[in-house]
């Protein structure tokens, strides 16, 4: 048995066990957007900004999506750079105010350590403008360390709905040699977006709502055209 494949079976398993309520709660709150048309923003830094970028676009996904997308919070720019950058207060408002966020919107905020400026500004951000907040984060991890933003508050202690993505301290579900590896926060923060997304479109399905899925466009037959229109005024990155 492959130690990564079975450590992230146990970690699915607990997301599940461990956020019963929270995963109804955030798979209600995107049912409602998609009922009333109004739009999901993700944003998250450094590996984070990944787990954003899987609900953006892609075959299968909701067209009401924008991630928030910003080149000085990736890893592109530089690891390092990215890195710094994330703990600086004051730059999650720039990154705000170039986006059309409106009442009505949602917002999903992805932090594994969940102390770092930008995640905690862009949710008091939010908290501000009454836009519901969804955060995945590692209770774990965030709870073991101060916060690094002067309001000494963390992403969990701001958000509406806290799901704990349930990785252990420092990133890592086993030990090699006496080292963490096994990086898990990016492939649970996916799992549960899938999750949350999809239980959600099922809600809005039963309730007769036409859904705004993207078709893959490797396979003919199928054009998103008229979703590109709908959406491309709302959407920053479409």
């Amino acid at each position: 048995m492959y130690t990564y494949f079975k450590e992230s079976k146990k970690i699915f398993e607990k997301i599940i066990k461990t956020n019963k309520t929270s995963i109804k709660k955030a798979s209600d709150l995107i049912s409602e957007c998609i009922l009333k048309d109004t739009i999901i923003h993700a944003f998250g830094t450094g590996h984070s900004h990944m787990v954003g970028l899987e609900l953006f676009i892609r075959a299968g996904g909701l067209a009401n999506v924008n991630a928030m997308l910003d080149s000085t919070t990736m890893t592109s720019e530089g690891a390092q750079r990215s890195a710094e950058i994330e703990r600086i207060e004051g730059f999650s408002k720039v990154i705000w105010d170039q986006h059309k966020i409106n009442k009505g919107d949602i917002i999903i905020i992805i932090s594994n350590s969940g102390r770092n400026a930008m995640p905690i500004e862009m949710a008091m951000i939010a908290k501000k403008n009454k836009i519901p907040i969804i955060a995945i984060t590692s209770m774990q991890q965030t709870k073991k360390y101060p916060s690094r933003h002067s309001s000494e508050k963390k992403l969990y202690e701001i958000a509406d709905i806290v799901i704990d993505n349930c990785v252990p301290s420092g990133d890592g579900m086993f030990q090699i040699s006496g080292s963490q590896t096994g990086a898990a926060s990016s492939i649970s923060g996916i799992f549960i977006v899938n999750l949350i997304s999809t239980e959600a479109m099922q809600i809005a399905d039963k309730k007769g709502c036409k859904l705004p899925l993207y078709h893959s466009q490797n396979i003919d037959g199928y054009s998103n055209e008229e979703l590109y229109k709908k959406y491309g005024d709302r959407v920053k990155h479409m």
